[in-house]
């Protein structure tokens, strides 16, 4: 199984970066997510002059974000800092948009602006709209202002089938966030083939999944204050989504529901309140407030994050792997030296 990192944006980010590099990390991501996050081209243009092998991931970008040629220029200048190291998710920006109170964008959408970053980030010409007017566009440029020449990577955020089958007709890769069910990516695998069998793509994709890690000491209780502050962020986030997108309840176990229920109680809001975003994304994937590990319920430890004993953790990497997982992203927040070196260890 490779290894990778995923951290948010801001200064110092280089320095983690070199970091992972000199452990044998595989690749070294950021999060594009403007109302929380630094800005994600600024935080790899520094790794890009602090490394030189490691890959260097934008998860994810989104239309609703960023337009095509805008970019896809930040992309392809990255690519001329760091030559064949970039690596592009694209999503509906689930997160980024519910940060500003909106709604994600289309699958239809997404897959168009997959194509034309595609396109332009291999200097070739891509349709571009806006309103009523279409135009042929491609890059300009004249000089060693960006890098069309060495492939960039593109992967789709998949938390459904759709986005798994448009990654396959793209010849894209699939990247998921928290998601560690084993079935669940064999299904992604078998839409990723359907979509790549639909477009006749043959392009060798990697998939890969964010997560977190938490080492058990002898008879540690595995869900425990440090098991819950180690990947709490993860649980958080989808408590916060289903407190932001009701009709998700639905899927959660009772105890979870609960969960949900009392954070939104906790933060003073609704799940229809014009203005949640304000409170329930404070401090998103951050580490999490003491007082609020009791909404860390045991079934997210277990089902988020990978907490066990060194060998409980090696068979459970063996059956993702086995299920169809290329790389694990690993986001620390407690200590991130140690807890990178633990997880390259482990890997």
């Amino acid at each position: 199984m490779r290894k990778g990192i995923v951290v948010t944006a801001k200064p110092g980010v280089e320095d983690l970066a070199a970091k992972a590099e000199e452990l044998g990390y595989d690749s070294f991501w950021v999060y594009d997510t403007p109302m929380v996050n630094g800005d994600p081209f600024v935080g790899l243009a520094l790794c890009a002059k602090a490394t030189s092998r490691i890959r260097l991931g934008i998860g994810v970008t989104s239309p609703a974000l960023r337009s095509a040629p805008a970019c896809a220029a930040a992309l392809a200048s990255l690519n001329a800092l760091a030559p064949g190291r970039v690596i592009c998710g694209v999503g509906t920006g689930n997160t980024a948009r519910r940060t500003l109170g909106m709604k994600p964008t289309t699958m239809a959408a997404l897959e168009r602006f997959t194509r034309q970053l595609q396109d332009l980030t291999a200097g070739r010409p891509t349709e571009y709209s806006e309103g009523e007017r279409t135009r042929d566009v491609r890059f300009l440029h004249v000089g060693d202002y960006v890098n069309t020449t060495d492939p960039i990577e593109f992967v789709v955020a998949a938390f459904g089938l759709k986005a798994a089958r448009i990654a396959g007709r793209r010849g894209a890769g699939t990247i998921s966030f928290g998601l560690l069910d084993p079935a669940a990516w064999q299904a992604f695998g078998e839409a990723h083939r359907a979509g790549a069998a639909e477009a006749g793509v043959t392009t060798p994709t990697t998939s890969y999944v964010m997560t977190s890690m938490h080492i058990l000491a002898d008879g540690e209780n595995p869900h425990g204050d440090l098991a819950r502050d180690s990947m709490g962020h993860v649980a958080m986030a989808l408590l916060t989504f289903a407190a932001d997108n009701p009709s998700f309840l639905d899927g959660l176990e009772p105890d979870e529901a609960d969960a949900v229920r009392r954070l939104l109680d906790r933060r003073g809001t609704t799940a229809t309140a014009d203005d949640r975003h304000f409170v329930l994304y404070e401090n998103y994937l951050g580490r999490i407030y003491p007082q609020d590990r009791d909404l860390i319920v045991p079934s997210l430890v277990d089902k988020l994050g990978l907490v066990g004993t060194p060998d409980d953790l090696v068979k459970r990497v063996a059956t993702l792997e086995a299920s169809g997982i290329d790389e694990l992203l690993l986001q620390p927040v407690l200590d991130p030296d140690q807890e990178m070196a633990d997880f390259a260890r482990l890997l």
